[in-house]
């Protein structure tokens, strides 16, 4: 019978392993964006090229791409970072079913367990792009939001792209969510829904630029208050 103890404590140094391995495959980067969706949305769907587009804006703009390594919506962000020679990461994980790494990776960073490479998702991304997705997109999502509704992260935009694909969702929470005191009504500030790709980029640059500036001015008082 085999000793469960002993078998956590293993296990305690895998998930060691991982997070090593994810902070020094992605440690430099710089400013980068993750983007979500479905692994099932083949390239002829419209949400594919939108997805590619979104992402070739985002690294001609100087940020690195992240997604979960996968294919579909997954795909798609990596294949227009590189398109527009950007940094492609993926974020890949170990499943029975769907998950086939994608061929248009720079960085590969390979993970067991979900919660790491969750935590990989968002320490390094200054925001989030969700894409028409399943229970794992909207996992991702609701951890974000719940992050930054919090305060446990820095705030940053979160951008849900298809509108007519999240209408059902938004009125299920300025109605019932909303509606029954659950959230609180500036909650609905915490993410934005585009349909433009365009409109993606337009965002995350300009809350990055407004956190660069932040940062510099806050730099600049700490240094004249001799702090």
């Amino acid at each position: 019978m085999e000793d469960l103890a002993k078998s956590d404590t293993w296990r305690v140094f895998r998930i060691m392993s991982e997070l090593v391995e994810g902070f020094e495959a992605l440690n430099g980067i710089g400013p980068a964006v993750t983007i979500f969706g479905s692994s099932r949305l083949t390239p002829d769907s419209p949400f594919y090229a939108s997805c590619m587009k979104v992402a070739e804006n985002l690294a001609r703009s100087g940020f690195a791409v992240i997604s979960g390594g996968g294919p579909g919506i997954m795909e798609a962000a990596n294949r227009g970072a590189q398109n527009a020679n950007g940094i492609s990461i993926g974020l890949n994980i170990e499943l029975p079913l769907e998950q086939a790494p994608n061929s248009y990776q720079d960085i590969k960073v390979e993970f067991r367990y979900f919660f790491v490479r969750k935590l990989m998702f968002v320490k390094y991304a200054i925001g989030y792009v969700i894409f028409p997705g399943g229970f794992g997109t909207m996992d991702e999502l609701f951890e974000a939001l719940t992050l930054i509704q919090t305060k446990k992260i820095r705030g940053f935009p979160v951008i849900l792209v298809g509108k007519d694909y999240w209408k059902g969702l938004y009125e299920w929470i300025t109605q019932t969510v909303l509606g029954n005191g659950a959230i609180d009504a500036e909650d609905l500030d915490l993410f934005h829904i585009v349909d433009d790709p365009d409109d993606v980029c337009e965002i995350i640059s300009q809350r990055y630029k407004n956190r660069v500036t932040s940062v510099h001015e806050d730099r600049r008082e700490r240094s004249r208050r001799g702090v």
